[in-house]
């Protein structure tokens, strides 16, 4: 875990503790590096819910709700799919929050359009969701760290605003 990070999941954290909202995760191509992450924080088990880790388009379906239209329409790779999975892994998980990430981390698997390294990331609460694109490719393992953090930062990003109209 980079130092990043680790900052990042204990500022998570105390928003949680202090707040008392739960969050969850939907992940696809972090493959449970942001749950991980969240959770090496001690005391995460006061806010944290669980996660889903949807490789597939049937998993995406059917455990987050992730339209089927959506899917053919934008692809999996998309600020859409995102966006629905947050929704998804809130109701699934019946949490205040989540985070979602669907990305292509290589070294295969690109295409002209989405390129190895287009990642999708979002962290959301009930009517608010916000959404970045990835789109550097440094290799598999630093794919999957930039989109972890970059996700840990929208959270973050999103907690402090919601703080700050309260």
């Amino acid at each position: 875990m980079s130092v990043e990070t680790k900052t990042l999941s204990k500022l998570i954290s105390e928003f949680f503790w202090r707040e008392g909202f739960t969050l969850a995760t939907a992940e696809s191509c972090t493959a449970g590096n942001v749950a991980a992450i969240i959770t090496a924080v001690p005391g995460s088990s006061r806010f944290y819910k669980g996660g889903v880790v949807a490789y597939s388009n049937e998993a995406k379906e059917t455990l987050l709700h992730v339209k089927k239209e959506t899917l053919e329409a934008f692809g999996a790779v998309s600020e859409e799919t995102v966006v629905e999975m947050v929704n998804g892994a809130m109701e699934a998980l019946n949490a205040d929050y989540a985070v979602a990430t669907s990305g292509i981390a290589g070294p295969g698997g690109g295409t002209p359009d989405k390129p190895v390294g287009t990642m999708w990331v979002a962290a959301g609460t009930k009517g608010k969701v916000l959404t970045a694109k990835l789109s550097e490719d440094e290799g598999r393992d630093k794919n999957i760290q930039a989109a972890t953090a970059k996700t840990l930062q929208l959270l973050l990003n999103l907690c402090q605003k919601q703080e700050n109209e309260a």
